[in-house]
């Protein structure tokens, strides 16, 4: 398989490995500053990046702010990603919290406020984030097919959605992505979903494909900022953190046999599952947004692909990827 080659979404086609923007603004720690986010976004144009995910949730609006301020005049250099249906509402305490909402008022609304925040006429794919479980699928994707023939978004995305509901959606408007967690550690998408894409034309894009930084070597859970999410993921707790990364050396040693980090082998390792696939790896690094671009130039023997999917069979793995509250509000199939 070439990995090379670009990858169609839609009538799209975006470089093998894309850019996931949420990093620099949400989930892992405080924002970065403003010279850091545009060295990072304008390297990733310059590195051959081709598609550039964000979401209305990250940063509740600040990160697609932040895109509109720093790519506004490359805007014809590449593909544009964002999400709907998950966004920040601000209480009585001055707080803000994630609500999921997939009301056909709310997507709109999101739309609005994204194309302004975006600095654009148009989103190129614009995902539903997640289901609203309290609105049936076809309501939702209906709203977006609105939106699609009013001209404010060229193609319909979902995220965080098994088979049984992307055939659902697909039978209101085609679906040209849907975006879940695939990686060497998380496997899941293999059940069903990945061939489900395939049989429909639906491009699949891989969110957290370097497993939230756990394939690129070790880590130390206990200094992660206190607003990190993988504090509460189980992967990453006391007791489960540790045989997990009993895992890494055995990684570490294959990637070496390969001429690459550790990072790049996860990354190629997708690419070579299926022609379909697009891993979108973010990082708050210039450097290593570079260097998770050259895996796509990476070739790996038969031999090695059986020797990884043996090493990280989904048996291997300890702990849920979610917590309780998130777990339930996905759709998607699990081992």
């Amino acid at each position: 398989m070439k990995t090379t080659a670009p990858r169609a979404i839609a009538q799209f086609q975006v470089s093998p490995i894309s850019f996931g923007c949420m990093n620099l603004d949400h989930a892992y720690g405080p924002s970065v500053s403003a010279n850091q986010g545009e060295r990072v976004l304008l390297g990733a144009l310059d590195a051959g990046y081709t598609m550039l995910d964000t979401a209305t949730l990250y940063g509740f609006g600040n990160n697609e702010t932040r895109l509109g301020q720093v790519l506004k005049s490359r805007r014809n250099q590449f593909m544009l990603a964002s999400k709907c249906g998950m966004g920040g509402v601000t209480g009585d305490d001055g707080v803000t919290r994630r609500v999921i909402d997939g009301r056909a008022e709310t997507i709109k609304a999101q739309c609005e406020a994204s194309l302004k925040r975006l600095q654009t006429d148009v989103i190129d794919l614009y995902y539903l984030h997640r289901w609203h479980k309290a609105t049936p699928i076809e309501d939702s994707v209906g709203a977006l097919a609105d939106l699609v023939r009013e001209g404010k978004i060229r193609s319909i995305g979902l995220s965080e959605v098994g088979a049984a509901t992307l055939r659902r959606a697909h039978a209101v408007h085609p679906i040209a992505a849907l975006q879940t967690e695939y990686s060497l550690w998380t496997r899941n998408p293999e059940i069903a979903v990945l061939q489900a894409c395939a049989e429909l034309g639906t491009a699949f894009v891989a969110f957290s494909p370097v497993a939230r930084g756990f394939l690129c070597g070790p880590q130390t859970p206990t200094a992660f900022d206190a607003k990190d999410i993988r504090r509460s993921m189980g992967r990453f707790n006391a007791e489960n953190y540790p045989k997990n990364a009993a895992l890494l050396p055995d990684l570490a040693r294959i990637a070496t046999q390969n001429d690459c980090t550790p990072a790049q082998l996860a990354l190629t390792w997708l690419l070579h599952q299926a022609p379909h696939i697009i891993p979108i790896p973010g990082t708050t690094s210039a450097a290593h947004m570079v260097e998770n671009a050259r895996a796509a130039s990476l070739d790996l023997s038969a031999a090695t692909l059986a020797e990884l999917n043996a090493l990280f069979a989904p048996d291997r793995i300890v702990g849920e990827r979610y917590d309780a509250q998130s777990q339930s509000e996905v759709d998607t199939e699990s081992f």
